[in-house]
């Protein structure tokens, strides 16, 4: 018997949640009700989606690839429902969108595939830049539409901001780490730790201050500019790192596995969102973007943890 669409929508829940409990909570179903479907899916796949352990499910690698397809499909279904509820006079025109490089591979990616397949006649222009430059844009009308971190907006009297997804940072580890063992992470264990440290927009900011209030500062062993080498780099072994947990994937480009935890303490969260000029009318071009945008978040297929 084919999987079913109810199957997927549970299998993503309890992928996004970590646990059957946590997903029955986001659906308001029972727990059974979760059990059955992911063992049914796995029945029907022929493979294992999860790693059942004590402390909640973990994806399989096999797991983690079928994530993506079912996350695809979730999103193919509600961007089929958005084309047939679109007001007429949307189809065509021009968008001037803006995304900075932290977001664009996590966030603008679905958006953006849903939004072409429901209006393939919209010329798209798609600029990326820091997310101060954008905001420049918007004022100055350059820009119809920006996806970057709305928690970073400077002028918020000048621009009308929609959050789609807050993300709290978590601790990266590899493999067989021994804090991964751990029930309870505090900060102040990860003095002394090598530490990985991305060096992208506000997130260095945060991790500056969040380092520098412990009471033992963790060694700094590598800085970089990309999200893959952090993957890398702590899959490996180099050392650990704390991210938002937008970014998380459990598997490096070279199938190493990362884990991720919980860490108990005052950490930042970043909030990644839309932004438009204040006062200024949406195109129907624009505005079909940012009802792309909320149905994205509506199905779950953006990731956030």
């Amino acid at each position: 018997m084919a999987f079913t669409f109810r199957q997927l929508q549970f299998f993503v829940a309890a992928a996004e949640q970590g646990s059957v409990s946590g997903a029955a909570r986001a659906l308001s179903i029972s727990q059974s009700s979760v059990t059955e479907a992911i063992r049914a899916l796995e029945d029907d796949l022929g493979v294992i989606l999860f790693d059942r352990q004590a402390r909640g499910l973990g994806l399989t690698h096999k797991g983690s690839l079928f994530l993506r397809h079912a996350r695809q499909i979730l999103g193919d279904v509600a961007t089929a429902r958005m084309a047939f509820a679109e007001e007429e006079g949307g189809g065509t025109g021009r968008l001037s969108l803006g995304v900075t490089s932290l977001v664009a591979g996590y966030v603008l990616s679905d958006i953006l595939s849903r939004y072409r397949r429901a209006h393939p006649q919209v010329e798209l222009n798609v600029i990326e830049d820091s997310g101060e430059y954008l905001q420049h844009l918007l004022i100055g009308g350059e820009l119809d539409v920006a996806v970057l971190l709305t928690s970073s907006i400077r002028d918020r009297m000048a621009m009308q901001v929609e959050t789609l997804v807050v993300s709290p940072y978590r601790l990266w580890l590899p493999l067989g780490h021994a804090l991964t063992a751990a029930e309870s992470i505090a900060l102040d264990q990860l003095g002394g730790e090598p530490m990985i440290q991305l060096m992208v927009d506000e997130i260095e900011e945060s991790m500056r201050e969040l380092m520098g209030a412990l009471k033992v500062r963790p060694q700094i062993a590598f800085r970089t500019r990309s999200v893959e080498a952090v993957r890398s780099l702590v899959a490996t072994g180099a050392g650990i790192a704390i991210l938002p947990g937008l970014m998380y994937r459990p598997w490096s480009l070279e199938g190493d596995r990362i884990e991720i935890r919980d860490v108990s303490g005052d950490l930042p969260t970043i909030q990644v969102g839309l932004a438009w000029r204040r006062g200024a009318p949406l195109s129907s071009p624009a505005l079909n973007f940012v009802r792309a945008a909320q149905s994205a978040v509506t199905a779950s297929s953006l990731p956030d943890r």
